[in-house]
């Protein structure tokens, strides 16, 4: 292999009995046993022990000291065989031993379960763990067997631009000030779409690219400031095509990875009945817990709550739950915007309830729960009664231990709205983004924006987004009148979006496509509970990085140069 080695610790086996061999990599643990020290050593293709029978050799090892060895490969005693090791019947009795390079005290022992921001602060000794070896591996992985799956296609890979003019998207942008320009600022695209689309105006037929994005939102489990997505677009398609090529992709990636995919094609569920039986447009359907609806048997209720909200539905939970529990209940339910929380608890066949007097006989018949269980109702308008429910259902979920982890269940979420109000203006804005285009039927939609549905598609697994995608506007009437919708009068549009406006007047091709999260579905493969864990240099919740120390304040001079000037600085909440 090099002069340094010529096979690796966690290559060598049973059938290497007898070899003399030359390995290098780190100081994993060191035993001392008098007239032997065990090392085991490790590099990123796992661990094998050393025996060194002169102590005086091994004196000054350490810990992460990166050493070279030379020696024979040896069966271990059988009452010494490690079963949990893949060399665990091996072991290499060294006869030259030499320190390449020396370790100062560690913050942390690798491997050892720590503090995030402690691990990331020294992320060069995380990256030398198994779990992080493994998922960087695995990163690696499913991104070649996506590329094999695109290729295999026809896809082109086309590399577009970082920085870009900023358009509206649905989050802040990253801007970067130009020293040529003094007082303009390009954006780094939170995503390709406008080239993509572009690509296709261009006669390309199908582009895709490992794309690196930026998007200024919270940090959170399932996002960072930057990220890649799989994103791709291909021309004169429908939504099915779209969906097909996506989940080839998908099923190319677990095909690489050794794992078995999912079945095909994934389901499909529409927006609407996602949240009004999950309350979420990204539904975990690995368990049960329903929502349903009492809107209209309780219209002529006499408790007055029922009668009067505009939506009333429930959820059934496996369990009686206490008056203690049900008023921790209620207070998480009002962290999601609940005005109350009523209930109905069969305990055993006894009906405890304050609300059970006010409901009819049929009320009661159609309500009252199984025994054992209780119901748990909200009564608001629509948009409430989803969120509080939906949030509730997973709650009770991880609580209750319902997830049945390692099942796979990918699906689609189709039908979205074409439009949606902004909460602070109460002006139409886009759900998905402003290129979605109408489903057939309703290209009509300046008439009435809120009862039009669009193209636009979600990939969900397991409760995650995964990605979005649509199926585009190719009529560049149409994307003006999208744009007259959200209030944008034409001096505005042609300011923001003439060089897409132009485009699609000189013959645009129908088209669609799809962008998906790679970090996000890797975190999935890996089994992690956040993007931390499979990223190798990440950002922490207060977008800080505790590796390198960034962000940091520049110098005015260097600001001068660039024509702005900086607000006071203020200490980050590093957790």
């Amino acid at each position: 292999m090099s002069s340094w080695r010529d096979t690796t610790c966690g290559a060598l086996s049973e059938a290497d009995v007898g070899k003399r061999v030359t390995l290098a990599g780190w100081v994993d643990t060191r035993r001392d046993h008098g007239g032997l020290v065990f090392i085991d050593l490790r590099d990123f293709s796992g661990k094998v022990q050393l025996v060194v029978n002169t102590p005086e050799v091994a004196k000054e090892i350490r810990n992460e000291f990166v050493v070279q060895v030379e020696g024979e490969v040896v069966n271990r005693a059988p009452e010494a065989v490690n079963p949990n090791l893949s060399t665990g019947g091996i072991e290499v009795r060294v006869e030259a031993l030499r320190i390449v390079s020396r370790s100062t005290p560690l913050p942390f022992q690798v491997g050892d379960d720590v503090d995030d921001v402690l691990r990331l602060r020294y992320r060069w000794l995380d990256m030398r763990s198994d779990r992080m070896q493994r998922n960087l591996r695995l990163s690696h992985t499913v991104i070649a067997g996506i590329r094999r799956a695109m290729d295999d296609m026809g896809f082109v890979d086309v590399w577009t631009p970082s920085m870009t003019k900023g358009t509206p998207e649905g989050a802040r942008d990253f801007l970067v000030p130009i020293r040529l320009q003094p007082g303009t600022f390009y954006a780094l695209a939170q995503s390709p779409q406008l080239f993509k689309q572009l690509c296709m105006i261009g006669g390309l037929d199908r582009y895709y690219q490992i794309a690196t994005c930026w998007r200024d939102e919270d940090l959170r489990a399932d996002r960072q400031f930057e990220f890649r997505q799989l994103d791709l677009e291909m021309s004169f398609v429908d939504r099915e095509d779209v969906l097909d090529v996506m989940e080839e992709a998908v099923v190319g990636a677990f095909v690489a990875a050794g794992r078995e995919p999912p079945p095909r094609p994934f389901p499909r569920l529409g927006y609407a009945e996602a949240m009004a039986k999950y309350g979420s447009d990204k539904p975990d359907l690995r368990f049960g817990l329903e929502i349903e609806d009492a809107t209209e048997l309780t219209r002529a209720s006499e408790f007055g709550v029922f009668k009067s909200a505009p939506t009333v539905r429930y959820i059934v939970a496996p369990r009686a739950y206490s008056r203690a529990e049900l008023g921790r209940l209620e207070e998480i339910a009002k962290e999601w915007g609940a005005k109350g929380l009523a209930y109905l608890v069969n305990d055993g066949g006894e009906l405890r309830s304050p609300i059970a007097k006010y409901l009819s006989e049929d009320e009661l018949k159609q309500l009252q729960p199984q025994p054992g269980n209780t119901a748990l109702f909200v009564a608001d308008e629509e948009a409430t009664v989803s969120r509080v429910l939906g949030g509730l259902r997973l709650h009770l979920a991880r609580e209750l231990e319902l997830m049945e982890t390692g099942e796979e269940l990918f699906h689609w979420i189709v039908d979205f709205p074409l439009f949606e109000r902004d909460e602070d203006t109460g002006q139409w804005t886009f759900l998905h983004h402003p290129f979605t285009a109408p489903m057939p039927g309703h290209e009509g939609f300046e008439a009435d924006p809120g009862s039009a549905l669009s193209q636009h598609y979600d990939l969900i697994w397991n409760g995650w987004e995964l990605g979005s995608g649509s199926i585009r506007i190719h009529d560049a009437d149409m994307q003006q009148a999208v744009f007259r919708v959200m209030g944008m009068p034409e001096e505005e549009q042609h300011a923001k979006f003439g060089f897409l406006l132009e485009a699609l007047a000189m013959g645009a091709p129908p088209h669609g496509g799809f962008a998906m999260g790679i970090e996000r579905f890797v975190t999935r493969m890996a089994g992690e509970p956040d993007l931390r864990q499979i990223v190798a240099f990440p950002k922490i919740a207060s977008g800080s990085d505790p590796l390198t120390g960034g962000p940091t304040p520049m110098p005015d001079s260097v600001l001068k140069e660039l024509g702005i000037r900086a607000l006071q600085a203020q200490a980050p909440d590093d957790r």
